[in-house]
């Protein structure tokens, strides 16, 4: 999920949300703005249950999460509950990113330094399935 300033073409009420990783604020109307909704992980069956004073959810906005990796990951999506990362500041070593699961599929190298898209380290994608460092000099 990523941001989005109008939700209109999607629904026209909002009656229940789950969010299943993530934080998120939600906006009663279009463009982020009106009454705004801090929303984390965990189950909201009815506009109340979020603190909402109607049905009305217009527009989202993802709250970006840091973490820090300093060791192979073959799942991504199983270690941290998401597979989407949009950016990414290599501090040291040197790294294999794959698209896939189990150091799998497309392979992006990273070297020191910072990335502010994916498409900066040439991904097609923000979707990550496995990380892997490169000890092999």
């Amino acid at each position: 999920m990523s941001d989005c300033s109008d939700l209109s073409s999607y629904f026209s009420r909002c009656n229940s949300i789950r969010v299943e990783s993530g934080c998120f604020m939600i906006y009663e109307r279009s463009n982020y703005m009106g009454h705004q909704y801090f929303m984390s992980r965990g189950e909201y069956p009815d506009y109340q249950r979020w603190m909402g004073m109607s049905d009305s959810i217009r527009s989202c906005r993802m709250i970006p999460m840091m973490m820090e990796l300093m060791d192979d990951c073959p799942n991504f999506m199983d270690r941290f509950r998401w597979s989407d990362v949009h950016s990414c500041n290599v501090m040291d070593g040197h790294w294999l990113f794959y698209d896939q699961p189990n150091y799998r599929g497309r392979m992006y190298y990273m070297r020191p330094g910072e990335y502010r898209r994916y498409s900066d380290w040439g991904g097609m994608s923000s979707r990550i399935g496995s990380i892997r460092r490169i000890m092999d000099y």
